[in-house]
């Protein structure tokens, strides 16, 4: 008797071990076999494989969140016209023209009108290349909420619309990752006027894209009266770039603590702005400086500052007067 019972006891361990038990999944897929005849259920395996490397590979969560980042990022970039001559004039293959010589040929007027066409291309592009990550997202969902289904029936029937639905999502994952490139400006009128030069050049015109200005909210300080500021570019220019710094101070009380305020042209990518009420805030913004080939510049990065509410240590009651001039010219570090 002892020994049915211990043999009952372990019969009970072994029935309360999870081990003892087939995980949900596989019951569920024991009892979608089912519904099945052999072969149809071998069928419905390969496609359900097919459609789960498909969602691991291609349309990922891991991938779209990536997109998603690289969307967000171009909404903030600023968008050019490039000018890229093909070196050729009239079969002179040797004539060098720099952008600046080309510009002198240009036709300013035109040039105008072509800008406004770079705003538009560039605005229509954003909208697009937001509409193809929708249809994307939308894309997985439906496709994950077909693995989920509990019926294998209805998937085996629909799987030629699935498929289609594969091609497409592909085509448009593709035609997203194209966009992603700087394109080409179409160009329908001749931008160089002939009477202002003997041999017309060939003109390519290139929207560009420059990644945003963005404060580095680390290294970007209040002190008791001043500010010192930094800022960056992911990805750093060729060439040294000019900057616009603006400040302006919060919720001013009077009419002098409205003249609180200023636009700076800085050449570096650190500065500290002086002369500053203690304990107030104020907001700045960086950008770029204006440049005559920009054709679309939606976001520039801004910051909030509260400056320190008292003096720093060491200084006297007697040198506090002359820490407060009114507002003069910052000074770049």
């Amino acid at each position: 008797m002892t020994f049915q019972v211990a043999g009952l006891g372990l019969d009970k361990m072994k029935l309360d071990s999870p081990q003892s038990f087939l995980d949900t999944e596989e019951v569920e897929e024991v009892e979608d076999q089912q519904l099945l005849e052999p072969e149809a259920w071998r069928t419905y395996m390969e496609r359900r494989n097919t459609l789960r490397e498909f969602l691991t590979a291609d349309l990922s969560p891991h991938l779209l969140k990536r997109h998603h980042a690289r969307m967000q990022l171009l909404k903030k970039c600023s968008y050019y016209i490039e000018i890229l001559p093909k070196h050729l004039a009239l079969g002179d293959q040797n004539s060098l023209m720099l952008p600046n010589t080309m510009f002198q040929l240009i036709d300013p007027w035109k040039f105008q009108r072509m800008k406004k066409v770079g705003t538009a291309q560039t605005k229509i592009q954003l909208l697009l290349l937001g509409d193809l990550l929708e249809q994307l997202d939308r894309g997985r969902l439906e496709l994950d909420s077909l693995l989920e289904s509990p019926d294998p029936r209805p998937f085996l029937a629909g799987w030629g619309l699935v498929e289609q639905r594969l091609v497409d999502l592909s085509a448009t994952m593709d035609n997203f990752l194209a966009m992603m490139v700087p394109s080409r400006l179409h160009i329908k009128h001749r931008l160089v006027s002939d009477i202002r030069a003997t041999k017309i050049p060939h003109i390519r015109l290139m929207l560009s894209t420059k990644m945003p200005v963005m404060f580095d909210r680390k290294e970007s300080v209040a002190h008791w009266d001043w500010v010192s500021l930094r800022w960056f570019v992911t990805v750093q220019p060729a060439v040294p770039e000019q900057f616009e710094l603006r400040f302006k101070l919060l919720e001013p009380r009077t009419q002098q603590e409205c003249m609180q305020c200023g636009v700076i042209p800085v050449a570096a990518c650190t500065f500290e702005v002086h002369n500053l009420l203690p304990n107030r805030t104020y907001k700045f913004t960086v950008k770029r400086a204006e440049s005559y080939t920009l054709v679309y510049e939606p976001w520039r990065d801004s910051l909030t500052l509260q400056t320190s509410p008292g003096p720093p240590e060491g200084f006297t009651p007697s040198r506090l007067g002359k820490l407060s001039p009114p507002l003069t010219a910052p000074s770049e570090r």
